[in-house]
C-alpha cells in the first residue's frame, strides 16, 4: 500500500463525513433549537468535534487492516456498509425527518460498527481497539436518537414516519 492510497483511506471517510455535515447541519441546528432533548445530551458543539476523531480514527483502522496479511474482502465490505450507514443515517433524520426510520437504522448502524470492529480486532488488534470509541458514540447516538423520538413524537411536525 502506498503513501497516496493511506492518505485516501484516512481522508474518505472524513471528507464524506464533512459532505454529509455540510448538507444536515442547518436542519441539525433547528432541531436542537426547537425540539426537546434525552437527558445526557451533549452541546449541539460536541458533535463537530467528536465526529472527525472519530472518522479519522475509522480510517487510520481500515489503513491497519489493509496493511495487514490477514485483510479480507469482509472486512471491506463490512467497513465501507457501516461508513455508508453512517452516512445515510443523518439524511434520514435530520433532512428528511424520517426519525422512526433513522432509529431503525441506527440499531443496525450499531450492529454494523461492532461487527466492523470484531472483524478489525480479529485482523490487527490496534485497528479494532481504534473502533471502540466509534462503537460507543454509536451506542449513545441511538439513545439520543431514541430519546429525542420519545419526547418529541407528539408534535405534527417533528417526523414524517411516525
Amino acid at each position: 500500500m502506498n503513501k497516496l492510497e493511506r492518505i485516501t483511506d484516512i481522508a474518505l471517510p472524513v471528507i464524506g463525513g464533512s459532505v454529509v455535515g455540510l448538507l444536515t447541519t442547518q436542519y441539525a441546528k433547528e432541531d436542537f433549537q426547537k425540539y426537546k432533548q434525552p437527558p445526557f445530551s451533549p452541546p449541539k458543539e460536541a458533535f463537530g468535534i467528536v465526529w472527525p476523531i472519530l472518522y479519522t480514527t475509522m480510517g487510520i483502522a481500515r489503513t491497519i487492516t489493509k496493511s495487514s496479511r490477514k485483510d479480507s474482502s469482509a472486512n471491506a465490505y463490512l467497513y465501507h456498509s457501516q461508513l455508508g450507514l453512517n452516512y445515510l443515517w443523518s439524511l434520514l433524520y435530520f433532512k428528511f425527518k424520517l426519525r422512526g426510520t433513522a432509529l431503525i437504522e441506527s440499531y443496525v448502524l450499531f450492529a454494523s460498527v461492532l461487527l466492523t470492529t470484531v472483524a478489525f480486532y480479529k485482523t490487527n488488534k490496534v485497528a479494532g481497539l481504534l473502533l471502540v470509541p466509534y462503537v460507543a458514540w454509536t451506542a449513545y447516538a441511538t439513545y439520543l436518537n431514541a430519546g429525542f423520538v420519545a419526547l418529541n413524537q407528539d408534535k405534527e411536525e417533528y417526523a414524517e414516519d411516525i
